[in-house]
């Protein structure tokens, strides 16, 4: 397996300061500190229960934290922001979520129509012809008129990512964009997500489990660890795997195989990785 093309970028597009994230008093991860740059693929990872789509609800705007602050390109946290200003700023955002949330009684296209007609200006006619681009860029050329009980599971998914597509977001988030994906449709996946880094400029921040894509995909990562309910690891998920000792990490990307990856004597120290 080759190495994912690097982010060529080390300008901060998300900054995460001390970000601790709780259910009341019921606290699911705490002193989160990480850093996302501009054209990075970023995974969140970690067992089940650990907080991964907790972590992604806080970075897209849709949970306040209990405490912390959470930048994107503005020396303002987006929790200190007016309505106003954080509606604009979610705009920059493109959200993929792990079941498509597609709407069933419309189409490929008018799914994605929906999001461009709720934000712009643009005629019925500009709207189809970005539509039906948006759907080629995710290989769904001709496809506009289908209904998502019509298509694959893996054609969802990248009807589901057209749609986060539609306003052309500075910044995608990926919900388990594998899940229920066989193999080889995962890897398709993998490899669209790639292409669209590379050719749209977009950070991708992508919350999942499955080894083949991390590997794949990923230049930049934080792990979440439920035991200790905070970060135990940041950095290229490759480098952790190769140097990172700590045990809950070591586990999780050999998947519990202790030769995987050269290491005798795992520890519990945290690994973070610029």
């Amino acid at each position: 397996m080759q190495k994912p093309p690097e982010s060529p970028h080390t300008t901060p597009h998300i900054i995460v300061k001390d970000l601790t994230m709780a259910y009341g008093t019921n606290v699911i991860q705490r002193d989160l500190s990480f850093t996302v740059n501009k054209g990075d693929v970023f995974i969140i990872m970690g067992g089940s229960g650990c907080g991964k789509s907790t972590l992604m609800r806080h970075l897209t705007g849709l949970q306040r934290p209990a405490k912390g602050k959470v930048f994107y390109d503005s020396t303002t946290s987006f929790w200190d922001m007016t309505e106003d200003e954080q509606a604009r700023f979610m705009r920059r955002f493109g959200i993929l979520y792990q079941s498509g949330a597609l709407w069933s009684s419309m189409t490929l296209a008018e799914n994605i129509a929906l999001v461009i007609e709720q934000y712009t200006d643009l005629n019925a006619a500009q709207i189809r012809e970005i539509a039906s681009l948006k759907l080629a860029l995710v290989g769904l050329a001709g496809f506009e008129d289908y209904y998502p009980s019509e298509i694959s599971g893996g054609m969802k998914k990248r009807a589901g990512l057209a749609r986060a597509m539609a306003l052309d977001p500075e910044i995608l988030f990926f919900d388990e964009p594998s899940a229920g994906l066989d193999p080889i449709s995962a890897r398709l996946l993998d490899d669209l997500i790639l292409e669209l880094r590379d050719s749209l400029g977009a950070t991708i921040v992508v919350v999942t489990h499955e080894l083949a894509s991390i590997f794949a995909i990923a230049n930049n990562s934080v792990f979440l660890d439920a035991e200790s309910k905070t970060m135990i690891a940041t950095g290229d998920p490759r480098r952790l795997l190769a140097e990172c000792g700590n045990r809950t990490v070591h586990a999780f990307l050999t998947r519990g195989e202790p030769s995987a990856a050269g290491i005798d004597a795992p520890h519990s120290d945290p690994c973070f990785f610029a």
